[in-house]
């Protein structure tokens, strides 16, 4: 049974299904139980056979990152939960941009038609590794929710930028964009290494989520000493048919696609 109801009743049973103190789980975390309520919507998974206690849930959000594609992401005990996760929770025909542990990406191959599939590596700022990079062209302000952000400027706009794409009590990612014209002069390192102390002053863990293929981001986030936590995530743009019937025959393992 999917339930659907407003997250201060269902945050207690979702604790089973997450680890708060987990990169692995940082972003669902945030998603599930901080993002604003007015942008997000929660279902819930139960289990008849174990006195309904919940074993997944999915949650749709709105954000500004994509402002045509709610971002999704979801936990499953078994595939059961999954597949009626998504078939209540996610709308026919109606792209979203999912990210999940790879773990799981067998069921989302099952019943979703997916598109722009990456393999994202989720990066750590080791507070023993990192080592203030002084810049004196970087210039240091807060975003409109509060979060910090850095950039160095090149003429009229931003040669590099860095902020925060989410932040909970414990966590926050970090993003970056550097200009194409300036990028060699280390500017994209200065201005995550500013970003990356802010968090760390104000008790959170940063985190650098990043494509497998982008051997240049990869390179500024191990400079400013962020380590590789071996954690991947399974993301790209997701359709559900409208039948919402499996895409293969078969049981197929979370990692059989891997």
């Amino acid at each position: 049974m999917t339930t659907f109801a407003p997250r201060e009743n269902l945050r207690a049973s979702l604790r089973p299904l997450l680890d708060e103190r987990s990169p692995a789980d940082a972003l669902a975390c945030y998603y599930a139980f901080h993002h604003p309520d007015n942008r997000t919507e929660l279902f819930v998974h139960s289990d008849e056979a174990r006195a309904g206690r919940a074993d997944g849930f999915l949650v749709r959000a709105r954000t500004g990152l994509d402002l045509f594609r709610p971002l999704v992401t979801f936990r499953a005990q078994t595939e059961d939960a999954a597949s009626a996760l998504f078939r209540d929770g996610l709308p026919a025909g109606r792209p979203v941009y999912l990210t999940v542990p790879v773990e799981l990406a067998g069921w989302v191959n099952i019943y979703l038609t997916l598109t722009e599939v990456e393999l994202h590596r989720i990066y750590r700022l080791d507070p023993r590794r990192y080592e203030p990079e002084i810049n004196v062209l970087v210039l240091t302000s807060s975003g409109a929710d509060g979060t910090p952000r850095c950039e160095i400027r090149s003429g009229d706009k931003a040669g590099a930028v860095a902020g925060v794409n989410w932040q909970s009590p414990g966590f926050a990612e970090v993003y970056v964009y550097t200009d194409p014209a300036v990028r060699g002069r280390g500017w994209g390192r200065s201005v995550v290494s500013a970003v990356g102390g802010m968090l760390l002053k104000s008790g959170r863990v940063p985190l650098y989520v990043v494509a497998e293929s982008n051997d240049t981001s990869i390179r500024v986030a191990e400079a400013v000493g962020f380590e590789d936590t071996g954690l991947r995530e399974y993301v790209g743009q997701a359709v559900r048919t409208s039948d919402g019937q499996p895409m293969a025959d078969g049981m197929v393992s979370p990692t059989s696609n891997f």
